[in-house]
Formats: C-alpha cells, sequence, structure tokens
C-alpha cells in the first residue's frame, strides 16, 4: 500500500537511505533554481509548479529516482530522454554520485525559459507553448 505524503519532507523521508540522498540533492537544487515555484504532492509525487503549471518533479520507480521535466523534450539535452507522448523527458538515478550538478542546474534553468501549458492542456484540445 503507498503512504501518502503530505509534505515532501516526509515523501523524502520515506524512502530509502540511498533514495533519500538522491531526493535532498534534487529538491536542494530544485528549490534554489525555482524560489518561486509552488511546490507540493501531487498524484503521490513532490512535483513544483510555475503559475500553476508542473515544471519538475520526482518519484520513485523499481529502477531507481526519476527526475521528469514536463517540458524536457523542448530542452534539447543529452542525459534526458523522452517520456510519455507529450513533451515530457526524465533522468533516472539509482546513486547519488549518478547526478551531475552541472547538468541538473542546466536544466532547471531551461525550465524556466522552456514550458508547454500543461495547466490547460483539456482546454486547448492539446500542448500549447508557453514560453
Amino acid at each position: 500500500m503507498k503512504t501518502a505524503y503530505k509534505t515532501i519532507i516526509a515523501y523524502n523521508r520515506g524512502q530509502t537511505k540511498g533514495d533519500r540522498l538522491i531526493c535532498a540533492i534534487l529538491k536542494r537544487e530544485i528549490d534554489t533554481a525555482l524560489p518561486s515555484a509552488e511546490s507540493k504532492i501531487w498524484h503521490g509525487s513532490p512535483v513544483w509548479f510555475l503559475d500553476g503549471n508542473p515544471i519538475v518533479g520526482y518519484h520513485r520507480l523499481k529502477d531507481g529516482i526519476r527526475l521528469l521535466f514536463w517540458s524536457g523534450q523542448s530542452f534539447d539535452e543529452e542525459g534526458l530522454h523522452s517520456e510519455g507522448t507529450f513533451k515530457a523527458a526524465e533522468a533516472r538515478y539509482d546513486d547519488q554520485k549518478e547526478i551531475k550538478l552541472a547538468d541538473l542546474r542546466r536544466w532547471l534553468a531551461k525550465s524556466k525559459k522552456i514550458q508547454w501549458d500543461y495547466k490547460n492542456i483539456v482546454r486547448h484540445k492539446g500542448l500549447i507553448r508557453l514560453k
């Protein structure tokens, strides 16, 4: 049974020791790069939003921690892999040593500048580029 988390800190504490370290690094870097973002547990995972639009989040999969950028396919970055049928891209980590901070910081900078409108996807009947 999946535990319901009320805060990102509680979510991170609920992970194994190795995963807690990965989550702590990701949270720190995301909070630093996106200081005006709203962060919350959304569909059971930590997610950061700008103006109500999901930007970045992470969660535990059976093969590691997935870092997901909702508009990541448009970043044109090595190290990010397409995910799903929209514009999302991901990186996966099984150990904190796999996190390349320079890459992560560059991706986070791009996440502010390159955004697709997931907030209004139903109203627009598809994605529209915001930035």
